[in-house]
């Protein structure tokens, strides 16, 4: 204890004791939850010091590395009643702290160590007895005082009973902190709930999708602002460095700058990045105190520090996206600012995690661009070139099905018989394969050798194209239409059709009505038993539009292709001065981009 005659006293400490500032004892003042607010418990262990001792101040002070403050007070003058806080020049309790022991005086004015603390002329502060306030671990979080505004010889019952009393305070104060405990143990609780559940998740959340940009946004999204306050998923490119990036800030009005960070992330590292060593090595990287010293020697770039600044950035970690068998596919850089707790050992576990099953799902969706490009290109490939026919113009569109790596079996084909007649076809193979890709291809051959220099009907042709397929024991079940059209020497044309169980073309008239080219009903071609065909006729004035589709144009699971085909006329109505390109566009935007492919034939009389 320090007490005694001023002669005893040590020389005044210069500037605030090294005790304030150890961390454990500011990690349990910070877990009572106390601050410079009233606490109605402290309050009356103030009110029961004032009582008892027969002291007009009373104070339960809790001394923080700055500044003290009392939960618990009673008879301090203004403006401190109202602030419940002072800075350390006005505090005795720091040294209760420093020395760890109860510190009495009978008049302050006489002792070295604190006969010029503010705390006198200010507070009114002579004689003050103040014992610890203790956590379980002994750590000294402040003091519980009596205060007198003149001396006073502090009698030895009198400090039994603020001894007394300070240890039932240490209590409540204990207390305080294993509620704190208890509150962070639930919410830790909680967010490793929530960290299982995205992790369960993930898999089927980028699953839903086999877009590679679609799958980084949802990975980005899935970590903010549970694991992290921003985030960036990296794709390497050849050279080592990412290519694509995609960035997510908990903060939307932050998207500007985050997304700017992503682009110079993708184009301004330096060989000391962080990001490029987790892409060349494969192990992540943890970083829990970090400065942006840290991304001043990871960039070319002087605007990437101060964008970070403004971001947030206090705490980061880099993991690899790895597929099976080792190979870096990308990377996932997590973010904290200040504000929220530096990242450890148990977010990089998750984080990790969140990088191996975000593997597999990234790996397949990139998979599946190529497949889906090449199955276009060779889709592309197999469709013919259109002719360049005098009196008539020709336009024509393929439009693989959403979310389909398989090479469709959807086709049509236009081409100048030597006599001047043009034949165009269109037609939909069964089935989404390579081998239905194969009959797609032999079915257009065969069209262009059944018909080409020969004058028959169009139900001939159809008919023996029929024959044929029969004979050669083509495996198919196809849909086509066939159309021959002719001039009629009076500046129009002649049109002949013959349909084969494939959707009825349109005609839209110069003047915009539309016609419904239907037919009798006719079995599909390739079926087993023979069929003779008919054909139909009609004429091509000049504007007139003939478009010929399959049926991925105007069909969808939950409605009739009767209505689709209504409302495609309907579409269709009015728009026969619309540029023949321009209307092909028009109608594939329109339609709904779901499970088929479809092709588009239209030619137009001059």
């Amino acid at each position: 204890m320090i007490d005694g005659s001023p002669q005893d006293a040590v020389p005044r400490a210069v500037g605030p004791p090294p005790a304030l500032g150890d961390p454990a004892r500011l990690r349990a003042l910070a877990e009572t939850g106390l601050d410079a607010a009233p606490d109605e418990a402290f309050d009356r262990f103030a009110r029961l010091v004032s009582d008892l001792l027969d002291v007009p101040v009373a104070l339960v002070s809790l001394v923080a590395i700055d500044r003290q403050f009392f939960p618990g007070a009673v008879g301090l003058p203004e403006p401190w009643a109202d602030r419940r806080e002072t800075p350390l020049s006005h505090s005795f309790c720091q040294h209760v702290v420093d020395l760890e022991v109860p510190m009495v005086l009978p008049d302050a004015r006489l002792y070295p160590r604190v006969r010029e603390n503010l705390a006198i002329p200010d507070l009114g502060v002579v004689a003050y007895a103040g014992m610890p306030l203790t956590d379980l671990s002994g750590n000294i979080l402040g003091s519980l005082c009596a205060i007198d505004s003149k001396p006073r010889a502090w009698t030895a019952a009198q400090l039994r009973t603020l001894a007394d009393l300070a240890a039932a305070c240490s209590s409540e104060l204990r207390l305080r902190i294993a509620l704190d405990g208890a509150d962070q143990a639930r919410r830790r609780a909680e967010e490793a709930h929530e960290r299982l559940r995205l992790v369960a998740g993930l898999s089927e959340r980028l699953g839903g999708t086999l877009d590679v940009a679609t799958a980084l946004h949802r990975l980005a999204d899935a970590t903010v602002p549970l694991l992290a306050d921003w985030c960036l998923v990296s794709l390497v490119g050849p050279t080592g460095v990412p290519r694509e990036v995609t960035a997510v800030h908990r903060d939307p009005a932050r998207a500007a700058d985050v997304s700017r960070f992503a682009e110079l992330l993708r184009t301004e590292l330096g060989p000391r990045s962080i990001t490029r060593a987790v892409l060349r090595t494969g192990q992540p990287v943890l970083v829990s105190a970090a400065t942006l010293a840290d991304i001043e020697r990871a960039t070319h770039s002087p605007a990437m520090p101060a964008i970070a600044a403004r971001l947030g950035f206090a705490s980061h970690l880099t993991v690899p996206i790895t597929a099976t068998g080792g190979t870096v596919l990308g990377a996932i850089t997590l973010v904290n600012d200040a504000r929220r707790p530096a990242f450890d050992d148990r977010d990089l576990i998750t984080a990790v995690e969140v990088g191996r099953r975000a593997a597999q799902a990234i790996g397949n969706s990139a998979r599946y661009g190529e497949q889906r490009h090449v199955a276009e290109v060779l889709q592309h490939s197999m469709l013919p070139r259109l002719p360049e026919v005098p009196g008539l113009e020709l336009a024509a569109r393929y439009q693989p099905a959403a979310d389909r790596v398989e090479v469709g079996g959807d086709w049509y084909d236009a081409f100048l018989q030597p006599d001047g007649d043009l034949i165009a076809a269109i037609g939909d193979v069964a089935g989404h394969d390579i081998e239905a890709a194969a009959t797609m291809g032999q079915l257009r051959n065969l069209v262009r050798g059944n018909a080409y220099g020969r004058s028959d009907a169009v139900s001939e042709l159809m008919t023996h194209l029929d024959d044929v397929i029969r004979g050669l024991r083509l495996r198919t079940a196809a849909t086509a239409t066939l159309v021959r059209l002719r001039t009629d020497g009076a500046g129009g044309h002649a049109v002949t059709w013959s349909n084969a169980g494939h959707p009825p073309a349109l005609l839209v008239r110069a003047g915009g009505a539309v016609e419904v080219l239907a037919g009798p009903a006719e079995p599909l071609l390739g079926l087993a038993r023979p069929t003779r065909r008919s054909s139909r006729a009609t004429g091509l004035a000049g504007r007139d539009t003939l478009l010929l589709y399959t049926d991925g144009l105007i069909e969808r699971r939950d409605r009739p292709i009767d209505e689709g085909l209504a409302e495609l006329a309907a579409r269709l109505a009015g728009k026969d001065r619309i540029p023949l390109d321009d209307l092909c566009d028009l109608l594939l935007d329109a339609a709904h981009r779901g499970e088929d492919d479809v092709a588009l034939l239209a030619v137009r009389a001059r």
